[in-house]
């Protein structure tokens, strides 16, 4: 299915970074801010991007990590989400992540491990998953029970996948839908 949706949508950055989700995943980097910055400009104060050495990575079970000098992310100041995956943990000096990519937190509910639950946090709609270790606010409580149950439609297609390998799920109706919501998902957020 990954192959399939790869080809017909090469050109959707957005979709290929979910499938490196689904690929990579548990390998998933939290990217911590500093508190902000900011200088005094003619317009008033502006927050000032952090340089790139006073970000922070963390892992769930290595704590603190490093992006690799020979990484293309090695001077990234600002990522758009707070999540990385990666495919290449190495212990030298440090620990280091090598051939990582920013992910959204929709590919991380769709394609990651375990139960993804809701809970309502000082008016905020959180949806985690991994024991909280990953955790994000939903826009409305709609939109977090609309996650939720694509998540499960999308286990509940897998499981029939299994239980029935020549079942084609992008010519089956309700794989379809499930499919093509995905994808909508992915792209648009």
């Amino acid at each position: 299915m990954l192959q399939f949706l790869a080809n017909l949508n090469a050109d959707n950055i957005r979709l290929m970074s979910a499938m490196l989700c689904a690929a990579l995943y548990p390998n998933v980097v939290q990217v911590r801010s500093p508190q902000g910055n900011y200088k005094m400009t003619s317009k008033g104060a502006m927050k000032m991007q952090p340089k790139a050495s006073e970000l922070r990575y963390m892992t769930k079970d290595d704590g603190c990590v490093h992006v690799h000098p020979s990484s293309v992310n090695y001077t990234v100041r600002h990522y758009n989400s707070p999540y990385l995956v990666y495919h290449e943990k190495v212990k030298t000096s440090r620990i280091f992540i090598r051939d990582c990519s920013m992910v959204s937190v929709y590919p991380l509910v769709l394609f990651g491990g375990g139960q993804v639950h809701m809970e309502l946090h000082k008016g905020e709609f959180v949806i985690s998953l991994d024991d909280g270790w990953i955790r994000f606010a939903a826009a409305s409580h709609q939109v977090a029970e609309l996650v939720k149950d694509l998540r499960w439609e999308l286990d509940q297609l897998l499981e029939d996948k299994i239980r029935n390998p020549s079942m084609d799920l992008c010519s089956c109706p309700r794989g379809s839908r499930i499919i093509h919501m995905i994808v909508h998902l992915v792209s648009t957020q």
